[in-house]
């Protein structure tokens, strides 16, 4: 990941606005109350936490990233922003620990995939992580490609043809993992469609109580 980004963390952002559709979309959508928890998984360049940053300067806000070059734009991001409530850290998915990595003594309020879940390979250890990470009653979200069904055929080629090129794999089974979790009673699971299935939002509220069935890494 590193030998991918050491270049293209320079024009990532640019790039990437032209089909990484939806993710502003997420962010209005995210439950951010003053004092709130916030961690982005696969932060990258950090363009989310900065915007959520600015936006929500009550709220503290933490990202993690598998590749170390990445944080080197995240961190020059949020520190040309003056972000202090902006902080990152290199840490696989699967592996996020909100006491290890940032000291935290309880769970995230909230955690959110932007456009990372269809480039992690054990995407489902990595929902799993991230709900682990959540307190009773917090929020998980994602957006990412869905299955562009009501798209024509040809384009649904083109963009897994174009994705490719970025070690990504669009994965329209992560809903059925969500219901999967849904339907075990661990919370509560609303969809958005983005521009006819390109993209879909997920927003998936966690029940009261610890009820979500997944290992705690604490």
């Amino acid at each position: 990941m590193d030998a991918m980004y050491r270049r293209q963390r320079y024009i990532y952002d640019l790039s990437r606005k032209y089909f990484l559709f939806g993710r502003d979309t997420l962010l209005a959508r995210l439950p951010v109350d003053s004092g709130a928890r916030v961690v982005e998984i696969g932060c990258g360049t950090a363009r989310n936490l900065v915007i959520l940053g600015s936006r929500h300067p009550q709220a503290r806000f933490y990202g993690v990233d598998i590749s170390s070059e990445m944080l080197i734009s995240a961190r020059a991001n949020i520190r040309r922003r003056r972000l202090e409530n902006v902080s990152v850290a290199v840490s696989s998915a699967e592996t996020l620990n909100h006491q290890t990595l940032f000291g935290l003594e309880t769970p995230f309020d909230i955690a959110f995939f932007s456009y990372s879940l269809s480039m992690i390979p054990d995407w489902r250890a990595a929902l799993s992580a991230a709900l682990a990470n959540i307190r009773p009653g917090g929020c998980l979200a994602v957006v990412d490609f869905w299955d562009q069904k009501e798209l024509p055929m040809w384009f649904e080629k083109l963009l897994g043809a174009w994705v490719r090129r970025f070690d990504v794999t669009p994965r329209p089974e992560i809903l059925d993992e969500l219901a999967a979790y849904r339907d075990r009673g661990a919370g509560k699971l609303t969809v958005e469609s983005v521009g006819g299935r390109y993209a879909f939002i997920a927003l998936f509220e966690t029940a009261g109580s610890n009820s979500i069935g997944v290992a705690h890494p604490f």
